[in-house]
């Protein structure tokens, strides 16, 4: 058992219960920029993590009735299939490892630099928000396939992406809804991904167990120290470091 990676995961879920996103969009990067761990391994390792620390979550969140299933289908239309191509796609395309570190390292600033956007623009998007009802539909499946691609590659997306493109398709969902539903699809999703990540070798189990250890605690806690906490300032706070981070990787 690594300490430094049991502190890590109890910050991080201190951040989570308190945000309800920040664990792919910080816990990725500080793998590989603090700890050393390779992009692919960082990037599978947090996709299995995430699987497990938000399932609780769906089961709090369908017991209470928060969570749109037939949002979560039209996502998982296309976040799935995409998932698994994208990992067909590491698998088949032979590239060398320096290559695809440097492949998951692009990917994954892009999206820290696109999640501090959607988190800084999040109530505008949500003015904004709404496309013909007739298209809603297709509008979710094409933002699962999307957020399929991402989230394989870089580990980032599944929450504050999730959530931006939910609340621009379906303005009037309540929030309570998004949050539940984003963390429905966020599952199957991290599981999906996170398992085609073993299939490559590249998940760390001892890291994982350590990560574990702290951050199921932690997002207990956070989720109790929340509504002491103004969001405004939460996520200035988180914003301002995805976009250091994300410049850092993309730069």
């Amino acid at each position: 058992m690594d300490f430094g990676y049991t502190l890590s995961g109890l910050v991080l879920g201190l951040v989570v219960g308190m945000t309800g996103v920040g664990g792919g969009s910080l816990m990725t990067p500080l793998l590989m920029l603090v700890f050393g761990v390779a992009p692919a391994v960082a990037v599978g390792t947090d996709l299995l993590y995430a699987a497990i620390t938000k399932t609780g979550g769906v089961w709090v969140h369908g017991s209470k009735g928060h969570i749109d299933w037939k949002i979560v289908k039209l996502l998982s239309m296309g976040s799935l299939p995409s998932a698994i191509a994208s990992i067909l796609l590491l698998r088949n395309l032979a590239i060398d490892r320096h290559a695809m570190a440097s492949l998951i390292s692009t990917t994954l600033g892009v999206a820290l630099i696109l999640t501090a956007i959607a988190l800084m623009f999040r109530d505008r998007i949500r003015k904004i928000g709404g496309i013909p009802e007739g298209s809603t539909a297709v509008a979710t499946v094409v933002s699962g396939a999307v957020l399929g691609a991402l989230v394989t590659l870089s580990s980032v997306g599944a929450g504050a992406l999730g959530t931006v493109a939910l609340v621009f398709i379906y303005p009037r969902l309540p929030a309570i809804k998004v949050i539940g539903t984003d963390i429905a699809h966020a599952v199957p999703l991290t599981a999906i991904a996170g398992l085609g990540h073993v299939a490559l070798g590249t998940v760390d189990f001892h890291m994982l167990g350590s990560l574990l250890v702290g951050s199921l605690p932690g997002i207990y806690l956070g989720s109790h120290l929340a509504p002491k906490i103004p969001d405004r300032v939460l996520r200035g706070v988180l914003a301002s470091m995805l976009l250091l981070i994300g410049g850092k990787l993309v730069f």
